[in-house]
């Protein structure tokens, strides 16, 4: 069954349906399947899922899932800052929750993916803190009290007598060629 840009509701009916193409539908983590006992194939490309917990127990046959597009999918088409290691780590951990699936995206699921996934695979769920609102400072800081207080700052410039000839210098070692 293909839902592509429409809506969920009445779902519960189709308790046997076994494909179901849930793309371009703008969901997110407030989406709850109803317990679909036969379903082997699942796409829910191009949402705004960032992680499903439920789906191991409402589709215990799931063997094909996608979630490309999806923040739950970090890849470097979406988003810039990740790379293939957090995409890695997203498998492990979805093949970790999803012991039965076959394929994961775009890659069938290797066996070396299913023993890593069945040792670390609960360990690499990504977690980020989440602000709502103003970043709360942390009470440790190096500058001493007087510093802290924007409105009573007091700041030096002068010209600085040591010039940095590079004698000692370790170069550039730890820049990488795509840093340049």
């Amino acid at each position: 069954m293909a839902l592509s840009g429409m809506s969920l509701t009445g779902l519960k009916a189709f308790s046997q349906l076994e494909e179901l193409i849930v793309d371009n539908n703008l969901l997110g983590n407030d989406l709850r399947l109803p317990g679909l006992p036969q379903l082997h194939t699942l796409t829910l490309n191009k949402n705004r899922i960032s992680f499903q917990p439920h789906l191991q127990e409402v589709t215990p046959a799931l063997e094909y899932l996608s979630l490309l597009g999806n923040e739950a999918c970090p890849n470097q088409l979406v988003s810039l800052d990740k790379d293939e290691d957090d995409y890695q780590r997203y498998r492990y951990f979805v093949l970790h929750k999803l012991k039965n699936l076959k394929f994961l995206d775009s890659r069938r699921v290797t066996a070396r993916e299913q023993l890593e996934a069945e040792a670390r695979g609960s360990f690499m769920k990504v977690v980020k803190p989440k602000f709502e609102g103003e970043v709360t400072s942390t009470p440790y800081t190096p500058l001493p009290r007087g510093t802290r207080d924007a409105k009573n700052h007091k700041g030096v410039f002068a010209k600085c007598r040591y010039v940095y000839y590079g004698k000692h210098s370790e170069g550039n070692r730890f820049i990488r060629n795509d840093q340049l």
